[in-house]
């Protein structure tokens, strides 16, 4: 393969775990990973202008097959909010959506082949390029601390400053001065909690479903080398099975990132 190292399976995977990443970029957690910015923007482009174009040409006599498939996502998304949230759902349904579909998106671009994306890249004169971009921690990281953005501001929309300084401090154990600092650190924990459990789950899930794509995609490397037919008819057969059930996992982890930001953003409108 065209994008294939030739040091063995070690090298090769580790050449397809590398990000494409500016020569000024810092190193680390603050790196800016090119690959995963492109890819996840051009699905986020992507995705509007389905939407927007279904919309558009949206009837209210019998839909066509892709109007049908829209309703059926946006009924079924707008289900799981009303049943979690029970406000205004004007801004948190859409939100809901958005997610959805878009986790979707990155997630599913792992069901395409592992060197094609780095195969066109590099007649580019592009080295490393990664294709799925929640299989990136800085992006997993960069979806949660937004989503924890939005739940500090509707907690202080919901409740007002005073009101959620107050919470802070005063729940879960009440509001003796000496239950404060208990309070106040026990919330603190569960704060911090919700975006790294976001991020985590999500990363880490299609993180190894990444890693098991390289482990066949070797397989078909070694059957070709050694002109082992078993080898490659394995790998042949290893892909396959293994694309159809990454695709339940890529739709669960969608969902339940969906859903627990449903969750987070409405326990942020609730009083204790």
């Amino acid at each position: 393969m065209a994008s294939e190292p030739t040091g063995g399976l070690t090298e090769y995977i580790q050449h397809h775990l590398t990000h494409l990443v500016p020569h000024s970029s810092p190193e680390g957690f603050w790196a800016v990973h090119l690959d995963s910015v492109t890819i996840s923007l051009a699905l986020g482009v992507l995705f509007c202008l389905w939407f927007w174009l279904k919309a558009r040409k949206a009837t209210a006599g019998v839909p066509g097959k892709g109007q049908a498939f829209v309703e059926i996502v946006l009924e079924f998304v707008d289900g799981q909010v009303k049943d979690v949230f029970h406000g205004d759902r004007r801004v948190l349904g859409p939100l809901a959506l958005t997610v959805f579909i878009w986790v979707f998106l990155m997630n599913a671009m792992d069901l395409l082949p592992v060197d094609l994306l780095p195969w066109i890249t590099e007649m580019f004169g592009i080295g490393h390029f990664r294709a799925v971009p929640t299989a990136d921690i800085n992006m997993t990281f960069a979806m949660s601390l937004t989503v924890f953005v939005l739940i500090i501001f509707y907690s202080f929309k919901a409740k007002g400053a005073g009101g959620y300084m107050r919470e802070l401090f005063t729940a879960p154990f009440g509001k003796h001065p000496l239950l404060w600092l208990p309070n106040f650190a026990l919330n603190l924990v569960e704060l911090a909690s919700k975006p790294v459990s976001l991020a985590m789950r999500l990363f880490g899930n299609m993180y190894a479903g990444e890693l098991v794509f390289m482990l066949i995609a070797g397989l078909f490397s070694a059957g070709a080398g050694l002109a082992g037919w078993a080898l490659y008819g394995a790998g042949i057969i290893g892909y396959t099975v293994w694309g159809i059930f990454h695709i339940l996992i890529i739709s669960i982890q969608a969902f339940i990132f969906m859903v627990l930001t449903i969750v987070y953003i409405s326990m942020a409108h609730d009083h204790h």
